[in-house]
């Protein structure tokens, strides 16, 4: 399993359904399920950014209950295993320095979303990079109504879309999360 893939889960900067820029509300299913498709495909870390308080303490309340020692671990055990991946920090900034730090290696960011245009980087394209193992991947999801454009431009890749046969496309974060796990870590 390669220990340079990752995921952050950004509630800020975010776009509400009017288009203003927003933090949104941690929801307690992103944190318990996206850890378990982290934990599952072997992403070595999934962040959780938020800058309020409030829901980066309701986030460590939630941590402490499941962790070694917490009332969750022995009720249990594969729920507590999976949100090991979890981290909880106040800004992409810290997310990309910290992993910088751990690895020494540079950190490329890739962002996600329904609908982004212009030049992206396939799954299998970034699998192959992924592979490599010269830069650790930060995979970027987007919650409310997706990433601003600012984090979007911002990144090194943006990651082409998810398609299905229909046009609807808007699918959960967690459903988006696990489907690219899946394409960039199974095994074929």
């Amino acid at each position: 399993m390669p220990d340079n893939l990752h995921i952050a889960l950004l509630h800020y900067p975010a776009y509400n359904k009017k288009g203003e820029v927003v933090a949104t509300a941690v929801a307690n299913m992103d944190i318990h399920d996206i850890a378990r498709a982290a934990r599952t495909y072997g992403i070595d870390r999934y962040y959780i950014v938020t800058p309020v308080e409030s829901q980066r303490l309701f986030v460590e309340r939630l941590l402490t209950h499941w962790r070694p020692g917490g009332a969750g671990e022995g009720y249990n055990p594969a729920r507590s295993e999976a949100l090991k991946t979890v981290h909880i920090r106040e800004s992409l900034r810290q997310v990309v320095d910290e992993l910088g730090s751990r690895s020494g290696r540079s950190v490329k960011t890739v962002a996600t979303g329904a609908n982004i245009s212009g030049n992206f980087i396939s799954c299998s394209e970034l699998s192959r990079a992924i592979a490599e193992g010269g830069h650790d991947f930060l995979i970027l999801f987007g919650t409310g109504w997706g990433m601003t454009q600012e984090t979007i431009a911002g990144a090194d890749y943006r990651l082409e879309p998810l398609r299905g046969k229909a046009q609807y496309n808007h699918l959960s974060v967690r459903s988006a999360v696990a489907i690219i796990a899946d394409r960039l870590c199974h095994r074929r």
